[in-house]
């Protein structure tokens, strides 16, 4: 049974989330860590987990047994990515089905084995421990991993933090996590992963990843685009050669001072 010291800090952290939303402000923080692992979430699931985590207050830490439930409605979903209210509820819907199964998976550094590297160390975790859909009632509601509240709450060092509507026009999981990759760095406009850390980020599939070709055509190329014309950025990428082998990637941005006032439809 929560105490009455927990039920308080629980309200603490809703209201905090709460005063975010009313002025607009919805900010999406995590742990590097957390941003830069795998994701493995198709765009509807992303936007759903993105709001979710923009209703945390991720200063706050929880108390011990304290299991966060965070609710998002159907007009909630509508209005924050310009969809109608019917997509909207079907969008939620289907996730209620796919949601649970999604995981995340970490690559941690691994420490040398009789003074040579090893592979590093695949954790991997569940977003949320339950569901709940109600019928005919327009909202979801999870109930987040307990193993990942240290990626979302009581951070004070080494997270990420991008307000939710940078990325609410998105209509690409890859552009999102570019965004996301990109903002760890906000504060020196460039960043730079190794092949296999961007493409652990990206959830990129084998076949993807057997061609750098591939990679760059179907993920890098569209995501850059997008953020360009839809978030008013600035992006420049360099493929990193070793001999004729690409094995890392530099991006250099910044938002875009004179953005198109009269974009293209």
């Amino acid at each position: 049974m929560a105490t009455k010291k927990q039920g308080e800090h629980a309200l603490a952290n809703y209201d905090a989330g709460n005063l975010e939303r009313v002025a607009g402000e919805r900010w999406v923080t995590m742990s590097n860590a957390l941003t830069r692992a795998g994701h493995g979430l198709t765009l509807a699931e992303k936007r759903i987990i993105g709001a979710a985590v923009s209703m945390l207050n991720s200063r706050m830490p929880l108390g011990p047994g304290e299991v966060p439930r965070t609710r998002i409605t159907a007009t909630e979903y509508a209005d924050t990515f310009d969809v109608d209210t019917d997509t909207a509820y079907n969008q939620l819907k289907a996730a209620t089905k796919t949601l649970y199964s999604r995981s995340i998976t970490f690559y941690e550094p691994a420490h040398k084995r009789r003074g040579k590297p090893i592979e590093p160390t695949v954790v991997q975790m569940r977003w949320i421990g339950s569901v709940r859909y109600q019928k005919g009632e327009g909202w979801v509601e999870l109930a987040w991993w307990p193993d990942l509240m240290k990626h979302l709450l009581g951070l004070k060092a080494q997270f990420t933090s991008y307000q939710l509507k940078q990325a609410s026009a998105l209509r690409s999981a890859y552009s999102w996590k570019l965004l996301e990759l990109l903002q760890r760095f906000d504060s020196t406009g460039w960043a730079e992963y190794t092949i296999e850390d961007f493409c652990t980020s990206m959830d990129a599939t084998e076949k993807q990843k057997a061609n750098f070709n591939n990679i760059k055509r179907r993920i890098i190329e569209p995501a850059v685009k997008e953020l360009v014309e839809k978030d008013g950025w600035l992006i420049q990428w360099t493929p990193i050669k070793a001999g004729r082998k690409v094995v890392r990637l530099r991006f250099e941005f910044k938002k875009n001072p004179q953005p198109d006032l009269f974009p293209a439809p």
